[in-house]
């Protein structure tokens, strides 16, 4: 049971991470994700990924998320993001597509220069999971629960 995925994780060298819980669940849950500019503009610089990492927070917040980390390169940017459950990560990352966008141009002169329209980021995204043993030590987990 409940029981058993605990120690699972804790035997893999998850106690240095806190693992939430709820009233039915434990869980432990990120993402990596990437947002590349429209075209892959080298646009972004040092000043847009401070005001990048604000709003994306604020943006996790509202999710009951939590933006442990971001940056990028003039093209893309990088967040990883811890999670719940309940959330729903196309609907987090759309919403994080397009108030970040928003916001960044609204700020941001030469962000919104730089393309003919209301646009800063490409369609196309990147999500990994990420965190927890490697898949080869759950599968072994797995296979060892047999009988």
């Amino acid at each position: 049971g409940l029981f058993s995925i605990l120690l699972c994780l804790r035997l893999t060298s998850m106690q240095k991470y806190k693992i939430n819980r709820s009233r039915h669940a434990a869980f432990l849950l990120h993402v990596h994700l990437v947002f590349v500019t429209k075209y892959r503009r080298k646009i972004l610089g040092e000043r847009h990924y401070a005001a990048f990492h604000q709003y994306a927070g604020e943006i996790c917040r509202d999710f009951r998320a939590e933006l442990k980390e971001s940056h990028g390169d003039l093209d893309h940017v990088h967040m990883l993001i811890e999670y719940p459950p309940t959330v729903q990560l196309s609907v987090l990352v759309n919403s994080l597509k397009a108030v970040t966008s928003r916001r960044l141009r609204n700020e941001f002169l030469d962000l919104r220069e730089a393309y003919g329209k209301a646009v800063l980021w490409s369609r196309s995204y990147f999500a990994g999971s990420c965190g927890g043993a490697p898949l080869e030590m759950v599968k072994q987990y797995i296979q060892h629960q047999r009988g």
